[in-house]
């Protein structure tokens, strides 16, 4: 989390006419989200490809000011059991069990399973693929809820792309702030990052939430039942 603290602290350290610039909280009760915004953002409709290749609806709240451009694509995984059954359905014959279409066991049918639980590496890799220097990658945490924290470097104009993916009751985040090479961080951005119940309530959570265990506690438990060789189940380790 170091590399958060600092950027934390370089946010702190720009003056307050910087900061205070139009910036305001905007919270979007359909998408379960809020996060401080330069302005009014323009939400736009359109598609996400899932790692196998399922088009999600999503939905990217954007907000252009000037070089610097913010942006939070919210995609829905929420429906991807029955969409990817569906094309599991529709693509293999009865009593064939291919890999990719069909799933295996432990995958799920149409690999539901490693779409949910592989929904953050996925959006992570895609900016890992960028013309751009990945600078800094890790696992952290935005009001409580677990995520991957991205920074770029891009080659052709030196700007600074600043990004957090988590994922929250099946749905995917991808927040993104993009800067000029020569401008603060957006950092008053991308801590800003929480979530709302539908009434626009704020979510807050005493430990750090995951989506898979959270939402699939039977496919994706807490902590997995250990199997000592030769047969026979062993009981779960106590904590620490």
């Amino acid at each position: 989390m170091r590399a958060t603290l600092l950027l934390f602290a370089s946010v702190l350290l720009m003056p307050a006419s910087v900061m205070a610039q139009g910036w305001d909280v905007y919270i979007s009760n359909e998408d379960g989200f809020r996060v401080n915004f330069p302005g009014p953002p323009t939400v736009t409709e359109t598609t996400f490809a899932s790692e196998y290749g399922i088009a999600l609806p999503a939905r990217v709240h954007t907000v252009v000011r000037g070089p610097e451009r913010y942006s939070i694509t919210v995609v829905d995984y929420r429906d991807i059991l029955r969409l990817a059954d569906e094309r599991a359905t529709a693509t293999c014959p009865e009593g064939y069990a291919d890999e990719r279409a069909c799933g295996l066991n432990n995958a799920g049918r149409g690999y539901w399973r490693e779409e949910v639980g592989g929904a953050l590496l996925w959006a992570t890799f895609g900016y890992v693929e960028r013309d751009a220097v990945v600078t800094h990658l890790a696992w952290a945490w935005q009001d409580l809820v677990e995520g991957h924290e991205i920074q770029l470097t891009n080659n052709a104009d030196r700007s600074r792309t600043f990004a957090f993916v988590s994922m929250h009751q099946n749905r995917l985040y991808i927040l993104e702030g993009t800067v000029p090479g020569n401008r603060p961080p957006p950092g008053l951005f991308q801590q800003s990052m929480g979530y709302v119940e539908p009434d626009g309530t704020p979510v807050r959570y005493q430990t750090v939430y995951s989506n898979r265990s959270s939402e699939f506690p039977e496919t994706f438990p807490g902590q997995a039942l250990r199997t000592r060789r030769g047969g026979g189940a062993a009981a779960p380790a106590a904590a620490p």
